[in-house]
């Protein structure tokens, strides 16, 4: 991975490396630390130097953004992947349902990591940006430095990164589109479950009905905040959990995963400055499942 370069402009003045890295860079305190103890990993003008250097117009500031070269690699397991945008800085993958996006336990490979690790080159690691469940399907971003993952984390959930998902769920709606605000945390003595908890952390989801299938609906799904399994426990707790959802709802002889896509997502580009747009189809099972109503 290239390092980022940046020229001081003729009319600046006074500005300071550690200024560039900051304020330019937006790189951020704890990897600007990193780099001083890294071998070339602040130059001006070609040499090392301290991040209080004042620069002068013309002058050159170089800083690396990839891992350093000992950083621990995982397992590189090679499966297919259908990778949906790929930059020298970013991954997104259309993530099929029943794959996890991390390695289950240590030395075990199987994973979404543990795929894009085989895909990357030597100098790329896999930072996982937007996670999904083992059963859900669809985009997820993944970023090829830690640098690069920081860039990323900032803009999650705001208006800089929107995502949208698709859900077939039990029943209608009485309203076609509305809210879900309801704060949520763990349940007592829990980590893996969620429940609607007024000591819990504000949640919101915005869900639009697409299209009725007998006593099922479609439905759109944008969540506004990022909580563990927040668009499951939503619709469950309005009275709708979404079909094949056996944590939140019950299960399905039909489908054996929760009928949840990742569907739609866009983003801008941290490092380009691009708006990225993408998008991956409802799944067969999930087609099918609706098709009977």
């Amino acid at each position: 991975m290239r390092p980022l370069t940046y020229t001081v402009p003729q009319d600046a003045s006074r500005m300071t490396v550690k200024h560039i890295l900051n304020e330019i860079f937006y790189m951020s305190h704890s990897h600007t630390a990193r780099l001083k103890r890294r071998e070339g990993g602040i130059l001006l003008n070609g040499a090392p130097c301290y991040v209080t250097a004042v620069c002068a117009p013309g002058d050159t500031v170089t800083a690396l953004i990839s891992d350093p070269p000992d950083t621990k690699r995982l397992e590189p397991m090679e499966a297919p992947l259908d990778i949906v945008f790929e930059d020298e800085w970013l991954a997104v993958v259309n993530k099929p349902a029943g794959m996890t996006v991390h390695p289950e336990r240590a030395g075990v490979g199987g994973s979404v990591e543990n795929a894009l690790t085989a895909h990357f080159k030597e100098d790329e690691f896999v930072h996982t940006v937007s996670r999904l469940d083992r059963g859900t399907s669809g985009l997820m971003t993944a970023a090829k430095s830690g640098y690069v993952h920081e860039r990323m984390i900032r803009i999650l959930h705001t208006e800089r990164f929107y995502k949208e998902y698709l859900a077939l769920i039990k029943g209608r709606f009485d309203k076609d589109k509305g809210a879900v605000e309801l704060p949520l945390a763990h349940p007592e003595g829990s980590h893996y479950k969620m429940e609607v908890r007024e000591d819990g952390r504000p949640s919101v989801t915005e869900y639009e009905a697409v299209e009725v299938f007998g006593e099922n609906t479609l439905v759109r799904l944008v969540p506004r905040t990022g909580r563990m399994h927040q668009l499951r426990v939503h619709m469950a707790a309005i009275g709708h959990p979404i079909v094949g959802d056996w944590l939140y709802g019950e299960e399905d002889p039909r489908i054996d995963r929760p009928a949840l896509h990742s569907s739609r997502l866009v983003f801008t580009h941290p490092m380009t400055g691009e708006t990225v747009s993408l998008s991956a189809p409802l799944p067969g099972e999930i087609l099918r499942l609706a098709a009977r109503g």
